[in-house]
């Protein structure tokens, strides 16, 4: 976990910047419903009119608010502007028929406060006295003839019960009625309140457009930068995991098969960039957005509809998730069920085909296909479910506030424009939730993944450096001696090989021979450490391989395994593998010692021409000659041959030895063969059975007094020609 870690803390300042885009564009699209309101609330029902202090009040209207508001002194305000005043009548012109008072400017926020919470009622007392059609309209039972009686009359009591009643009216609907008092007052004074409320649509239209453009902006950097980021941790997750894999000794790579390994450094690995993309995208926005808009309606009376919703909501993903979490459990075996199939297929199609095993075969492959397809249909019809429900969950929430708020509005309590902002603000808090719900269903499969990931990046090597290395001796380059070596399998309770003691010189060629399963391949396998000895010890140049630098130990040993592996490329990267940049002249000596120079030659573009993955497109024996040409050019101190011969013809044979030996005099050889007739050469034939050494010597003495090699031998060849031999 910490090497994913890792690399995702080197996209920190990337992911900060992506969290930060997405505060962004959440308060924007949160900010877009209230200016929406605004337009309603404002702009249309207000005539553009934004607040309950008007700037300008005729001389007679200041009088009634003057009396009318006892707790503030209404001339520390205002200030009297004289009927005629050329200063002002361009402005204000009621000037040239009354006296008019004017807000006074660089009011401190505290005093214009007061003002806005002391005015209203004033100027709804007022509105009553000259509007008999909204006295008789309202809830109160006044009448225009007893307001204006009282007011004629000075009554200070009936003032006061009237000015009590006033004081009973909704905060919500006491605001409209004040802003049509201010209305009122502006026609009197001769403003024009459509100009008004043009500008201030107009002024409210741009700024959304603003917001929006912003929006767009901030969407398209997010969307890019979480992609990208998503993308970068991805690759780098995929070489994370191939370079584990690479650093793994034999014993770690058995513990996965092929079709998985692949599985996990490309489907798992786009599972979790798909979760990243949406995390970075959408996860986050998410729970930013839906916070976000319910702070914005927790004052409003009707939030208990939408946590209503919520609760809702946060059961049926309960519900899914307990279904459906089993089910990714097993999807992604099911995949790396479905590579093992399709590899098997494929590698196998001459064997199956041989076999007339094509419909067998078709029926696995179906299996393994039907089950991966149910489990995704499993899958799909569960979020198949989820949108319409999250759908009809939405529309019954939109539904029921437009039931609730209807009464609200009869009765003034609650505006239109409060109504369309409540609204949006849900939508966005359902369809937050509808996102989380989509991520729900998806996350666990990436969980999933990246567990199956972290398995093969927590796995270490068994064959690693120690912490300080011995250099190998070149005083006894290509010297290789085993003293009493025994191994087993990490896994394996038995010894595989037991107590092999034997010694290779410089520039000689040793053969180990045997039955099948004795041991041979494990046991040349050893020198290179592609798995740790058990116990004894394994001498390489004279240093133990445990204290070597294994980079360096594998560095003077050519191995040349039986399978002959090339990749796809061309005949002249398969040679120079283990030097792109060695010379031509070096390249095409090391085909001729392997013999590869005769098919290479006819091929259309000789050294050029294309291999294919696996080298396909060339037969068995030229795969052993283009692998034998690859150890060659590299001109290591030891030659590793495991059987590396086989698929070559008897002439081949001999003649690719005897080049070896000409070529190679001074490098060590070390041969591994069933065919006594590779082997009977050299300078020394060690024989195993059952993983111990039953005879050391050359092919004379082990013929003469070795039983195991004299039935080998004899199972292969005439007793005439191992005796001329």
């Amino acid at each position: 976990m910490k090497e994913i870690l890792k690399v995702i803390k080197k996209y920190s300042l990337g992911i900060i910047l992506c969290i930060a885009l997405l505060a962004v564009q959440a308060y924007g699209e949160l900010t877009l419903p209230e200016y929406t309101s605004n337009i309603i609330n404002v702009g249309i029902q207000q005539y553009g009119i934004d607040s309950v202090i008007p700037n300008a009040i005729r001389e007679n209207t200041f009088g009634i608010y003057d009396y009318l508001t006892e707790d503030i002194e209404l001339d520390y305000y205002y200030e009297l502007i004289i009927q005629g005043n050329e200063d002002f009548i361009k402005e204000y012109p009621a000037l040239k028929d009354h006296n008019i008072y004017i807000l006074k400017d660089h009011l401190k926020e505290e005093d214009l406060a007061k003002l806005e919470k002391s005015l209203p009622k004033a100027e709804v007392f007022n509105l009553m006295i000259n509007n008999a059609q909204l006295v008789q309209s309202n809830k109160y039972g006044l009448d225009a003839i007893t307001l204006q009686h009282i007011m004629e009359s000075n009554e200070d009591n009936a003032i006061k019960q009237l000015y009590s009643k006033v004081d009973e009216i909704d905060e919500s609907l006491l605001e409209q009625y004040s802003i049509n008092a201010v209305k009122t007052e502006y026609d009197a004074l001769g403003f024009s309140t459509d100009n008004m409320q043009m500008t201030y649509l107009f002024k409210m239209s741009s700024i959304m457009l603003a917001i929006a453009l912003l929006i767009a902006v901030v969407l398209i950097i997010s969307c890019y930068l979480s992609a990208r980021i998503a993308a970068a941790v991805a690759a780098d997750l995929r070489t994370l995991v191939v370079d584990r894999v690479m650093s793994y000794s034999n014993a770690e790579f058995n513990g996965f098969s092929t079709a998985s390994l692949i599985t996990r450094s490309t489907n798992d690995i786009n599972q979790l960039q798909v979760l990243l993309t949406m995390l970075l995208r959408m996860i986050l926005y998410a729970p930013i957005i839906g916070s976000i808009a319910l702070f914005k309606i927790a004052h409003i009376d009707m939030a208990w509809v939408v946590g209503i919703v919520i609760g809702i909501i946060t059961a049926l993903l309960i519900v899914l998730l307990i279904i459906g979490l089993p089910k990714f459990k097993i999807i992604q075996k099911l995949i790396d069920r479905m590579n093992l199939v399709v590899r098997e297929t494929l590698n196998g199609l001459p064997v199956i085909r041989a076999f007339a095993n094509e419909e067998k075969e078709q029926k696995k492959f179906d299996k393994a296909n039907e089950d991966l397809l149910k489990t995704n249909l499993f899958i799909n019809k569960m979020m198949a479910v989820l949108s319409p429900a999250m759908s009809f969950i939405m529309n019954a929430a939109i539904i029921s506030i437009y039931w609730v708020a209807a009464d609200k509005i009869a009765d003034g309590v609650m505006q239109v424009g409060t109504l369309t902002a409540l609204v949006t603000y849900t939508i966005n808090i359902i369809i937050s939730f509808l996102i989380l719900s989509m991520v729900s269903i998806l996350a666990p499969r990436a969980m999933i993944s990246l567990g199956r990931i972290r398995e093969v990046l927590d796995k270490t090597s068994s064959v690693t450096n120690k912490k300080t290395t011995k250099p190998l001796d070149p005083s006894k380059a290509g010297e290789v001696e085993f003293k009493n070596v025994s191994f087993k399998y990490p896994d394996g309770e038995e010894l595989v090989l037991e107590d092999l003691t034997f010694k290779v010189k410089k520039g000689t060629t040793t053969a180990i021979i045997g039955s099948t399963g004795c041991g041979k391949s494990t046991a040349i396998n050893l020198i290179p450490r592609f798995f740790n000895i058990t116990s004894g010890e394994l001498l390489v140049d004279g240093v133990n391989v445990l204290d070597a630098d294994i980079e360096e130990l594998r560095s003077v040993i050519g191995v040349i395994p039986q399978k002959g592996l090339l990749f796809s490329g061309t005949v002249e990267s398969n040679i120079k593998f283990a030097d792109e940049n060695m010379s031509d002249e070096q390249m095409i000596r090391a085909a001729q010692v392997a013999c590869a120079d005769e098919f290479i030659n006819d091929m259309p573009d000789k050294y050029k021409s294309e291999i294919s993955q696996g080298g396909t497109n060339v037969s068995g024996g030229q795969r052993q000659r283009l692998a034998i040409a690859r150890a060659v050019a590299k001109n290591p101190e030891i030659y590793i041959f495991d059987d590396s011969f086989s698929a070559l013809d008897y002439q081949t044979d001999a003649t690719v030895r005897k080049n070896l030996s000409e070529y190679c005099k001074d490098a060590t050889k070390i041969i591994v063969a069933q065919r006594v007739g590779t082997v009977m050469n050299a300078d020394q034939i060690v024989v195993l059975e059952d993983g111990k050494i039953v005879g050391i010597g050359t092919h004379k003495e082990l013929y003469r007094n070795c039983k195991v090699y004299k039935e080998i031998a004899l199972s292969q060849l005439r007793e005439e020609e191992l005796q001329d031999a």
